[in-house]
């Protein structure tokens, strides 16, 4: 199976094949509106605008698995996301990125990219911190560790890189670009 065999599920229950997106750049995000990395909206956003005409694809997937940040209904969720960060990027249904209901969708990306780090930083050693208290092992498993967590998929449907929520928008953007 590639990515174009998968689909996501809309707010009102219809599914979204992702071979719609064949031959366009895509981003796909597990969110949350009450996260300390919720202000990665404005970026997201902000690529939207800059690159969605050259072929950006965004795929924004509300979850609610981590800390239950995310605790609106599809509606509150899109209300908060359009009025504080006016995204214009389409939102999925709010589902689950890891463990028995996970999307397949997030199967396939974690068999693709497995976790590989934080990276440096203070953000990056609190986040190490707070998930060994969670799971010891959390270094050994492809799991999606925190809301936005980003999956970058080429135009030919591979997928390139994972972006953890710890690592710098500025370095998404630039990998964005360069497949652009």
């Amino acid at each position: 199976m590639n990515i174009y065999d998968y689909s996501v599920p809309t707010p009102k229950g219809e599914e979204v094949s992702l071979a719609d997106y064949k031959g366009k750049v895509m981003l796909i995000v597990n969110t949350a509106t009450g996260c300390g990395f919720t202000p990665h909206y404005k970026d997201l956003e902000a690529m939207y605008e800059k690159y969605h005409d050259q072929g950006l694809e965004i795929i924004d997937v509300p979850c609610n698995q981590f800390a239950g940040q995310t605790p609106g209904t599809d509606d509150e969720i899109h209300e908060f996301c359009t009025l504080k960060y006016n995204t214009q990027f389409p939102q999925m249904k709010k589902s689950d990125v890891n463990g028995e209901n996970e999307l397949p969708l997030y199967t396939y990306l974690k068999s693709q990219k497995g976790f590989e780090g934080f990276g440096k930083g203070v953000k990056a050693m609190a986040m190490g911190a707070m998930l060994k208290k969670i799971d010891k092992n959390y270094k050994e498993n492809p799991a999606i560790k925190w809301n936005f967590t980003k999956f970058l998929v080429d135009r030919e449907g591979n997928v390139v890189a994972r972006f953890e929520p710890t690592a710098d928008m500025d370095d998404v953007a630039a990998a964005v670009g360069r497949l652009i």
